[in-house]
């Protein structure tokens, strides 16, 4: 049951009727009964994961606060960590390390080998997990105190909107929310409701549009066309934005409808002019998780190095355990490990290089920041490519293609017709976000030119949305 289908629409609008005519306790029984099922719409053997999660949270963060003995309180948090890095290794990553080892042994000229089968990847576990995990660390840490309430726990590890794809929530931020009476007012369900939309509009029109251009493309074998790859990189560039984005709005819509203020995760992530900034403003939930509790502890467990090499070593170690949060694959480690070299790449050219381009006008200053812009779009588009690969040697064989084999094609230039078809809208709004400092923007501006936007958006979503597509790209996260 994904947001953008009929049976979540009929879903939403009994859980929302419910909603209003109960009071706090109710309602959290009531949307925490409704995560369940929600979830359970794709396969309902693995809410006993969701469900195992949180028992194992909520009591391990109660053990925590009430033992003073720091071996105790290690012991504890060790036990959580443990218990959801287990489960998450098993159904995401055992089939990845078992056929890495026979690899391993058959290339070194063993003869043992271990058995493989078939795993379901449980949908969403990548999300839920580090997030019922974060509130026992944070307990650990003396950064908040647990609840006694198991079913507004329950209801944060579980709720719906952000269940399955994110944003991956702090306990600091929704636990309160969660057991305090929420505020439902007719400029929230507005706001929710065009958050809803301009989702809804990423996703259908925009991303699985473009799903239809970039596909045939990372399907095909070499050799391959230069400018048909760098197109279907632009365009799985902007797919894979409007998809994830398209759905966290939608999740960031749905509750704010209902009084919940979840929070941003992505924040004009092309408009950057260095790589640090994009991680700043790209996945914000997940990248802000990895920084507190894998970079840091990476970082202060490093010894006996200088400064910068701990540095670059914490970043690389960091970005490629990233890279593998999104898959158990090669591509993905690969992926992060080149996000990890333009991260180091960057600090170092800011540590020495910094000063060296320094425009005086405002007309330089802003020419230059417009360029390093379309360079750092450039690198992002590179690493899409990588993150999209169907195999390893894909990327190389299509690194050189856009190097020694960039040629016109019959159909280029319909390709680029429809790219800039189904992005023109996005681009649009998002320069007016930028220039504007307010992703808020048109939902701020003049009623008539409101109701225009919302008018041509519903024509092209009525008339050329692709209802009938796959489900979002992060599911399989």
């Amino acid at each position: 049951m994904v947001f953008n289908s009929l049976h979540f629409l009929v879903f939403f609008v009994i859980v929302y009727g419910l909603y209003f005519a109960l009071q706090l306790k109710w309602q959290n029984r009531m949307l925490l009964a409704a995560s369940y099922i929600f979830y359970a719409f794709w396969d309902w053997r693995f809410s006993s994961l969701i469900l195992f999660s949180t028992v194992l949270n909520y009591f391990c963060g109660l053990k925590i606060y009430q033992s003073e003995d720091v071996k105790v309180r290690k012991r504890i948090v060790f036990i959580s960590i443990a218990g959801n890095l287990f489960v998450l290794g098993f159904f995401k990553y055992f089939k990845f390390f078992i056929e890495n080892l026979n690899g391993l042994f058959q290339y070194i000229g063993l003869s043992f080998h271990f058995t493989t089968f078939y795993i379901i990847l449980p949908l969403g576990i990548s999300f839920f997990t580090l997030q019922s995990l974060s509130y026992t660390i944070d307990i650990y840490r003396k950064g908040m105190k647990p609840t006694r309430d198991f079913v507004s726990f329950a209801l944060f590890v579980s709720f719906f909107p952000q269940l399955v794809a994110g944003p991956i929530e702090r306990a600091k931020n929704l636990l309160p929310q969660v057991l305090t009476k929420r505020a439902i007012t007719f400029d929230r369900f507005f706001e929710g409701s065009h958050l809803f939309f301009w989702g809804l509009f990423l996703k259908v029109f925009i991303a699985d549009n473009l799903a239809n251009i970039v596909a045939p493309v990372f399907a095909a074998s070499p050799p391959y066309n230069g400018l048909e790859v760098l197109l279907a990189a632009y365009a799985f560039t902007f797919q894979i934005f409007c998809d994830f984005e398209g759905y966290t709005c939608m999740a960031r819509g749905l509750a704010k409808m209902m009084g919940f203020d979840l929070m941003l995760n992505f924040d004009l992530p092309y408009f950057v002019t260095n790589i640090q900034d994009f991680w700043n403003r790209w996945h914000i939930s997940l990248s802000t998780w990895v920084r507190d509790y894998v970079y840091m502890p990476i970082f202060f467990s490093i010894r006996k190095v200088n400064a910068n090499l701990r540095i670059s070593i914490t970043i690389l170690i960091t970005m490629a355990i990233m890279g593998l949060w999104h898959g158990a694959s090669w591509i993905f480690i690969i992926w992060g490990l080149y996000h990890g070299v333009l991260l180091v790449a960057c600090k170092v050219i800011r540590d020495n290089c910094r000063d060296w381009i320094k425009p005086k006008s405002i007309i330089g200053q802003r020419l230059w920041a417009g360029l390093r812009m379309l360079f750092m779009f450039q690198l992002i588009t590179f690493g899409m490519l990588i993150f999209r690969a169907q195999w390893g040697r894909q990327i190389f064989d299509m690194t050189r293609a856009m190097v020694f084999h960039l040629s016109w094609f019959d159909g280029a230039t319909r390709m680029i017709g429809q790219i800039a078809g189904y992005t023109c809208i996005l681009i649009l709004v998002q320069v007016f976000q930028y220039m504007k400092k307010d992703l808020l923007v048109v939902l701020k501006s003049q009623i008539p030119l409101r109701v225009c936007f919302y008018y041509a958006c519903l024509i092209l979503l009525t008339f050329y949305g692709d209802f009938g597509a796959d489900e979002f790209i992060y599911f399989q996260f």
